[in-house]
């Protein structure tokens, strides 16, 4: 493997078609595509600040390296990527890929990031300003994960995530096949059209949560007071070990919990509008 350190580029493709290098104490300045089409690549203490400079790669690994904010869309269209102990501050990062692996890795400005992407393993990361996150991606495992961005994993599909924080207005939508274990998911609208959304040992806040889901369960958990209106025209099971604010016209199913400030069913439910409002010592709420 051919090493290179303590060294600088610039300008256009200066490492273009590389195979087998080893980078320390490299600074990529501005310029363009600086390691395009290239493989087996590492690159360590290496500091980006060009575009585009990781595309159509193939074997690649980045340990504590930064990418500023002129290295925008630093990595697309590439294969077996694992990141470990780097800083981004550039946007709309990993697009197209397939097989990433990110370990302690913080994203301050993650807008429309990891877009279209499969196979992914997220372990001890942080993402703010993080609009559109993972849209359109698919087998996603996340471990000791915090966020702060709306309308986060849209369309995404078999994701696993444990021990999260996710702040985001709309998320889950139209996701298929996600479970979220022992997190708290803070946002209005969440989960809308989703179908086959678990949550396990969860705590949720936000309004008009999980309505239009389909075959939703939810297993132990909490609803913060600010959770009304839940569940229009969903399809689900529930057990939650909290009050409820309101609940509205679910579709079917069954929900337990400790109490209800209200239930709503009216005119407007949907049939086939059996779903069983259960509390905790078996009496039932409501039952068509």
């Amino acid at each position: 493997m051919k090493k290179i350190k303590d060294t600088f580029y610039e300008g256009e493709r200066p490492l273009f078609a590389s195979r087998d290098l080893y980078l320390e104490n490299v600074v990529i300045h501005a310029g363009e595509s600086a390691l395009k089409e290239c493989s087996s690549i590492e690159a360590v203490k290496c500091r980006f600040e060009g575009k585009y400079p990781f595309w159509h790669n193939d074997g690649f690994v980045i340990k504590d390296c930064l990418f500023t904010e002129g290295a925008r869309a630093a990595l697309w269209y590439s294969r077996n990527l694992h990141m470990s102990d780097t800083l981004i501050e550039a946007p709309k990062m990993f697009r197209e890929m397939d097989g990433i692996v990110l370990e302690n890795v913080t994203l301050p400005d993650a807008q429309e990031t990891l877009w279209h992407c499969r196979n992914v393993r997220l372990k001890d990361v942080r993402t703010d300003n993080a609009d559109y996150l993972f849209m359109h991606s698919e087998n996603i495992h996340i471990e000791n994960y915090r966020q702060n961005g709306n309308y986060s994993f849209q369309y995404c599909k078999n994701v696993v995530i444990r021990n999260a924080e996710i702040h985001s207005k709309d998320a889950f939508w139209n996701s298929e096949n996600v479970t979220v274990y022992d997190s708290l998911i803070d946002g209005e609208y969440l989960g809308w059209h989703s179908k086959n959304l678990r949550l396990v040992n969860c705590r949720i806040s936000g309004t008009q949560p999980l309505c239009y889901a389909h075959d939703l369960v939810m297993e132990n958990c909490i609803m913060a007071d600010d959770c009304d209106l839940a569940f229009e025209y969903s399809s689900l099971h529930a057990t939650i070990n909290s009050p409820v604010r309101s609940v509205k016209n679910p579709r079917t199913g069954s929900i337990t919990a400790e109490s209800y400030g209200e239930i709503i069913m009216d005119e407007n439910s949907k049939e086939p509008n059996n779903c069983k409002i259960n509390l905790w010592n078996n009496q039932t709420c409501f039952s068509a």
